[in-house]
């Protein structure tokens, strides 16, 4: 089974842009949790990142959006990022089946950030990364 991208939506409320995607990926969750919650894997697909603290108001600083806390923690399914330069980034899983999973994400940030071209170029790294793994 492969992954998939569906189409996201967009939406402006003033200065603010919230990006929403919906990520079909051919792992479960707990396979598919180290790549949205540690060092490791966020930098395996995603960027680089200096400090990870797993936890609850932990300090995150990823490379690409700045520095900030998490904002949101719950192991094998929700972890969510706000950083100062590049806004809030979550990453919601949910089971698909017995072997897949569903990742909800939200990218919600100010001014300019990243298109949703560049996030589906992601996802589809994300995809072939998870694709590598053995089962």
């Amino acid at each position: 089974m492969s992954g998939s991208i569906e189409q996201g939506t967009s939406q402006t409320h003033g200065n603010t842009h919230i990006l929403h995607l919906l990520v079909r990926l051919p792992r479960p969750m707990e396979q598919v949790w180290p790549a949205v919650a540690t060092v490791e894997g966020l930098g395996s697909w995603f960027t680089a990142v200096d400090v990870l603290e797993p936890r609850l108001d932990g300090i995150v600083a990823l490379r690409d959006l700045g520095t900030g806390r998490v904002t949101a923690w719950d192991v094998d399914r929700v972890a969510e990022y706000t950083v100062g330069g590049g806004g809030r980034i979550r990453f919601h899983l949910e089971r698909d089946g017995g072997g897949a999973c569903v990742l909800r994400f939200t990218h919600e940030f100010q001014g300019e950030g990243e298109s949703e071209t560049g996030w589906r170029t992601r996802f589809e790294r994300l995809i072939e990364t998870l694709g590598s793994v053995q089962a």
